[in-house]
Order: C-alpha cells, then structure tokens, then sequence
C-alpha cells in the first residue's frame, strides 16, 4: 500500500514501526457546533483507520479536544459561563454528530487543559536546550534552533512572512508554547507566571504522551500544515532529538463558493443540518466520491446526488428471493478493484465507484432470478470498510418513545448537576440506539434513525 506523504512530497510503501499503527488526529476546538467541513476530515479519517484494520494492522488513534483558545474564551465570557462549561458542552454535541455520522471513536480523546502540567515540563526542557527563550511571562520558541524549519510546508525561514504579533521575539516566526495571562482568561500556575499554553505544544505533548515519540500517521486538514504542524515538528523533534511522524496525511479543504468552509467566516452548514436533510451515508459519500487531497465543493445538488447512489446501494443489498438458482455472482473482481484502488493513497472515488458497479451487477442479475447473496455479503462487507451501514431509516415504536422522553429528562438533570460523564454516557447509550439529540434553546429534541 502507498501513501501520499506531505513531508516528502510524494506517495512511499507505507511500512509502520510495528504491529499497531500510531496514529493522531488534530481535534476540533469546541466553542461552536461542528460543520461538514470538519465531518468531511473525520470521515476520511475514519476510513484510513477502518482500511488498515481490514488490512491487519491493528491501529491507535488519538484525537485531541483544544479545550482553552482565545474564541472558547470570548464565547464563555460572552455567556457568563467558564470555559469548561462552554468547550464541554461542544464536545458533548461533538460526539452526538461523529456518532450519528458512523465515525468510530478514538481511543484516547485528551484535552488540552487535563494535559498542562506534562506541557510545562517540556516547555522547561526546550528552554533548558535552547530551543525556547522566556519573555514578558511567556515563553517562545527559537525557530532558528532547528535548522531544517520549514521542511513540512516545503518553505525557507527567510522566505516566510510574520505570524502574528512580533513583540518580545528574538524572530517574527517564533511561536508561543506559554501565553503570559491577560485580563478575563483562565490561568495556570507556571515557572514564567500564570499564563496558559500555546496551541501548538497541546498536540506534541498529547500525542508524545498517549502514543510515544515517534508517530506512524498524523493526520489533519492542508489548512494546519503551517504554521501549526510545522510548529509541532520543530518543538517535538528538539524535544526528543528523533522524527516526530513518519507519514504526514492531508485532507483538501471543503469550499463553500470560492472559499473555504469555516465558523470564522460564517459560511457553514452544520453536520445536524446535513444529517436532517441528507442522512450520514449520502453525506459520507459525497466526502468520499473525491480524493481526500482534493477540494471539495459543497452544494445541494452533488447532496442529493449523493442521497440517490447511497439508496441504489441499499437496494441492491437488500435480501433477494431465496429460491434464486443458477451461477451465482462472482464478487471478487468488485473487491479486487476496491483494494487496489484504496492500497493507491486511499483512493476512494475508484472504491465507490467499483461498488457501484458491484451493485448494478447485483440488480441485473436478482431480476434475472440467479444467486447473489455472497455478493450482497461482499457490497456490505466494502460498504462497511467506508463506514457506509446501507440501512433503511426505521420509525420508532410508539412504545418506546415514553422511554426515550425519560431518559432524556434523567439526562437534563444530570447536566444541570454538572455530571458530565454521567450525561455522556445517557446519550452515548441513545445513539448505539440510532437516536440522536440536539439540545435547543428550548430544550432537547431527538431524532430516530436506524
């Protein structure tokens, strides 16, 4: 299998370190509900995880939560509530869509304000190498320390213009690994004052501590190559003195229009939204018809398009008569295509479009009455390897919905008593359920598909 990797520049034999695959995964900072630019990167995600299980590897995934950021801050403040309560309840709403989409969990999800005291520690070793200098009660790190800075992003230092601020830096391109505190913001105790970490040491320390130095796979949108990547190899690799990842992948970006998707731009269209209106295999299908690395173009048309294949796959999965004879279909070419398709980076539009083929196979020949269901086996086999469940939507029985109404009130009360984990586990329980819950204004309103 090959693997396009951002850091060389092209595809390499994918060869990890070892039997289990470490791979991490940038998170979301949760301030906000999460859009289908963020589903798009999760999905794919998903489906490099779910395909190297399918290959035999088995796989650690870790994915963070930047549960402190200058726009949790102005949110909560905004509120009148603590950041915890606010990044909380997004990350509650966060899980409630991933799981809804299909998306399997991660194995670790670590927040960036559980993991402070590990990133002071090693923000004190760079400084006591040399790679960081502190300044005005924050500390920053010395780009010109590491001498191949810009190898991600394919840059040179000289060539690069300013990030932010300059104030207080030996050089404009140094970055903040501890934020000196400001007026109105959350602070932790600190060798160089109260302050709070900067956004890049979260990732490098919560994935050295949940996966170790060196990565197989680290994995986000184009959008994070620089300055964050690239800024979590300069510290991690000085810290360590070893190669932080072994295979950078990068998803393109969804563009709304000429521009990219994105809560700062106000251009988004919620993961609920597209959920109520198209259902998760239309929306993972619509991901998946193009290349990870390329842009994709969200508009309703290519939705609905999406919509209409995802139904002809079910129906060419669903049961056939049992009293089919004759040859029966021969599935292992469809599979043959899916493989080689996906052993090429991860070629999904090849894959989809061989189980499209594998479905109109399968419906010209029910209707001629032969044998395909070691066929349906194999299309909802690789439909699965895509994290496609090819299910019809079902109603709830009237039974049961007094139930759901209870549950959800147990729920309520338990976040008015501030028992998160509790609460969590209620509505993780719902959706195994194939129900979901958005959480309103007016209060909780849920949703049964299954």
């Amino acid at each position: 299998m090959k693997i396009y990797n951002t850091l060389s520049g092209r595809k390499e034999e994918f060869q990890p370190q070892g039997s289990e695959v470490k791979t991490y995964v940038c998170g979301v900072t949760p301030y906000d509900d999460c859009h289908i630019g963020h589903a798009m990167s999760y999905i794919l995600f998903d489906v490099v995880r779910r395909y190297l299980e399918y290959l035999g590897y088995k796989v650690k995934h870790v994915q963070n939560f930047t549960d402190i950021d200058d726009k949790i801050i102005a949110r909560a403040n905004a509120q009148g509530i603590s950041t915890q309560e606010l990044s909380g309840r997004f990350i509650e709403r966060y899980f409630t869509d991933m799981d809804a989409l299909n998306i399997q969990r991660a194995h670790v999800y670590p927040r960036a304000t559980q993991e402070i005291p590990r990133m002071i520690e090693v923000i004190q070793a760079l400084v006591n190498k040399g790679h960081a200098y502190p300044s005005n009660g924050s500390v920053y790190f010395r780009v010109r320390s590491k001498p191949d800075y810009g190898k991600l992003s394919h840059r040179r230092l000289d060539d690069m213009a300013p990030e932010g601020e300059s104030e207080g830096k030996e050089h404009h391109l140094d970055f903040a690994l501890w934020k000196a505190t400001k007026p109105g913001e959350p602070a932790w105790e600190s060798p160089w004052g109260l302050g709070r970490p900067g956004w890049h040491i979260e990732c490098s320390v919560m994935s050295l501590t949940y996966l170790g130095i060196t990565l197989d796979i680290h994995g986000g949108g184009q959008d994070l190559i620089f300055p964050h990547h690239e800024n979590e190899i300069a510290q991690s690799e000085s810290y360590n003195g070893a190669p932080f990842v072994r295979y950078w992948l990068h998803n393109g970006l969804l563009q709304f229009g000429s521009e990219k998707m994105s809560k700062s731009l106000g251009n988004l269209i919620t993961v609920r939204e597209a959920l109520e209106r198209y259902g998760a295999d239309a929306l993972r299908l619509f991901v998946l018809s193009s290349h990870y690395r390329s842009p994709l173009t969200y508009s309703e048309e290519a939705l609905e398009a999406a919509q209409k294949g995802a139904e002809r796959l079910r129906q060419a999965a669903q049961s056939s008569s049992t009293d089919a004879q004759g040859l029966a279909l021969d599935a292992e070419p469809y599979r043959k295509r899916f493989v080689e398709a996906m052993d090429d980076d991860f070629g999904t539009p090849q894959a989809v479009a061989a189980l499209f083929d594998l479905a109109r196979s399968i419906n010209t020949w029910k209707e001629q009455g032969k044998d395909v269901s070691q066929a349906q086996d194999t299309l909802r086999e690789l439909a699965g390897l895509l994290g496609l469940t090819l299910k019809e939507e079902q109603e709830l029985s009237l039974e049961a919905q007094p139930l759901v109404e209870l549950l959800i009130k147990i729920r309520a009360e338990l976040r008015a008593a501030k028992q998160w984990q509790l609460a969590d586990r209620v509505r993780a329980g719902l959706v195994e359920l194939g129900i979901t819950l958005e959480d309103t204004s007016q209060g909780t309103t849920w949703k049964y598909k299954r």
